[in-house]
């Protein structure tokens, strides 16, 4: 009846009340972890091309692998731009081109031009819409399979990365 609704809401606002001084208080006691970068080599970006229902869509630009599920009507299956995922495409999206030739990372012999619309797309269309969920190898390592030292993870402020574990 009354007097237990009125038990249970007193418990309730004792229990919300509790929670955010609990969680401050782990949080000054422990240093935020740094979120670990996920490394993706080609086979493994190539999973995620769209052509399965229900599987994450992914795309590299510059190295860096975005999660493009939210656009499902531009890069899943049958999409207009489909052929850009899965992979690095930097010189499909500089070139605005789909052609396969130049659905790669390599950014030889591009115009000025050309490099500042892939950097205006970079940070204004990829950045801003979609999440980062980790770096292509060719990104974080050398050709000789050590750690490029000066990999630095971009900064992504606007999105709370949630762990997919």
């Amino acid at each position: 009846g009354m007097a237990a609704g009125a038990a249970w809401r007193m418990l309730l606002a004792a229990l919300l009340g509790a929670l955010p001084a609990a969680a401050e208080r782990e949080l000054r006691v422990k240093p935020p972890a740094e979120t670990p970068v996920r490394l993706f080599t080609e086979p493994e970006l190539a999973r995620y091309d769209g052509q399965q229902e229900g599987q994450p869509i992914y795309l590299a630009v510059k190295g860096v692998v975005f999660d493009v599920t939210s656009g499902k009507e531009f890069y899943g299956k049958g999409a207009p731009y489909n052929a850009l995922v899965g992979k690095d495409s930097t010189r499909g999206v500089a070139k605005m081109s789909l052609d396969p030739a130049d659905l790669t990372h390599d950014i030889t012999g591009l115009t000025e031009e050309e490099l500042k619309s892939l950097d205006d797309i970079f940070n204004n269309v990829y950045k801003a819409k979609y999440p980062i969920v980790g770096y292509t190898s060719r990104r974080i390592l050398n050709e000789d399979g050590s750690p490029n030292l000066d990999f630095k993870p971009e900064d992504q402020p606007h999105f709370n990365i949630k762990d997919e574990f």
